[in-house]
């Protein structure tokens, strides 16, 4: 790029973005002749101004060419699945293996938290050995091998995402919708995927906060990947509280690893809908067939072996699934959240920034992360809570720390005396299709 300040001022001036600009600032980001402040004035023109969908198909098509686009030769079809981002999401986790053992095959390319919510590879992170960034080759080995692989994108892998990942959280722009829109589904697109399911995620912690805005976000998620050859489908799902019962790295390995041994829950059924989705976009099938095979999968300890293998295979240790508590590190102080009533509403968007002021977030990329810190037993929306049933338990680095969040938490969360005029969201909202 020679001089990025002309596709800025258009994009400043609300004039669109077209395929030789998106070529451009692509190429730019790749090979770092657009530096670190004109990207981010760039992606804070694009949250400001939109590029329309013209502009949002062209930055998509060119930043999943900036690099590598794989293609599959297996026995199976080759899916994916991918979240906008919440609290306590782990469903990644769990969906990839539970397909896996479907006969699917889940190349997996994930990232690392933006904001206030998690992210898939900083959870894998926690656990001991596991390589979250391999080479082309050992990519393709651990899927054939495990049927899934969940890893970093490769350097030659949208590229040009890669570095706007980052600067997004730094520039302050990761709400930008048609950013969300290039940065998913170049990635998704460039592994190569036959099939794609999108959860979308609404309310408070969600980054599309209303159902206007999930909606929005949705509808050109699909119609962008649809429009790039991939059969693609979106769930709009609710984030008003945490999706699993913990929020943090460890933590939510940890409830990942009780979901695979069939333990009930919002995760569980979250897994079955998105998975039979998946499914039937790929051509096997959906409905009751689809969940009866998923549901299997998780029951039988199938899906569990696929973690295992997975993880693996990714260096990880070979037990994990066998002994969690042996190898995944704990936090030192831990406090239950004690309050008397039913818990009425959160704002779990705070419940979020909760876990990355413990440390299990960041605020700058390059930031430390300490896997040990997080939220578990977290209640449910309308649950009673009491001395036996805390509001959570905070697993923090100090008491000083842990004091602290539980003055958070109580100010986040409203627990009152009755379940009346509750009113949470379904736990799919909607799903919108082609």
């Amino acid at each position: 790029m020679n001089d990025a300040r002309p596709i800025i001022a258009r994009l400043r001036e609300g004039r669109g973005l077209d395929a030789a600009d998106a070529h451009a600032i692509a190429a730019g980001l790749t090979d770092g002749s657009l530096t670190d402040a004109q990207a981010g004035a760039l992606a804070m023109a694009v949250l400001l101004r939109g590029v329309g969908p013209e502009g949002r198909v062209a930055l998509t098509r060119a930043m999943r060419d900036s690099g590598r686009v794989l293609d599959w030769d297996l026995p199976g079809p080759v899916v994916d699945k991918h979240s906008t981002g919440g609290i306590g999401d782990c469903v990644s986790l769990v969906l990839a293996p539970a397909l896996a053992a479907c006969g699917a095959y889940v190349p997996m390319i994930s990232g690392r938290g933006l904001g206030h919510t998690g992210g898939t590879l900083d959870k894998l992170a926690a656990i001991p050995g596991y390589r979250t960034d391999v080479d082309e080759a050992e990519f393709r080995r651990i899927v054939a091998g495990a049927g899934c692989a969940i890893v970093s994108a490769s350097a030659d892998l949208a590229p040009a995402d890669r570095r706007l990942y980052r600067l997004r959280d730094e520039s302050g722009t990761v709400e930008s919708l048609d950013l969300i829109v290039a940065s998913i589904l170049s990635k998704k697109l460039a592994a190569g995927v036959g099939a794609l399911v999108l959860d979308v995620k609404t309310g408070s912690g969600a980054f599309a906060a209303t159902l206007d805005q999930a909606q929005a976000l949705g509808a050109a998620l699909v119609e962008v990947a649809n429009g790039a050859g991939c059969p693609t489908s979106a769930a709009i799902t609710a984030m008003d509280q945490p999706l699993a019962p913990a929020a943090g790295n460890a933590v939510e390995v940890m409830a990942a690893i009780d979901t695979l041994k069939g333990a009930p829950g919002r995760l569980r059924d979250l897994t079955l809908a998105l998975g039979a989705e998946c499914l039937r976009l790929a051509g096997q099938g959906g409905g009751d067939a689809a969940i009866r095979a998923l549901t299997g999968a998780l029951d039988s300890g199938a899906a569990a072996e696929r973690f295992g293998r997975m993880v693996a295979a990714c260096g990880g240790p070979p037990d994990l699934v066998e002994r969690p508590g042996a190898h995944l590190p704990n936090a030192p102080i831990r406090l239950p959240v004690v309050v008397k009533g039913v818990f009425r509403s959160c704002d779990a968007r705070a419940l979020g920034e909760v876990v990355v002021a413990l440390g299990g977030g960041r605020t700058r990329a390059g930031d430390a992360i300490d896997p040990g810190v997080g939220l578990t037993e977290i209640a449910t929306l309308g649950q009673t809570v009491g001395p036996d049933h805390p509001l959570c338990v905070i697993h923090a680095a100090s008491a000083a720390e842990a004091e602290q969040t539980r003055t958070a938490i109580l100010a986040a969360c409203e627990v009152g005396t009755g379940a009346d005029s509750l009113d949470p969201l379904p736990l799919i909202v909607e799903w919108q299709r082609p």
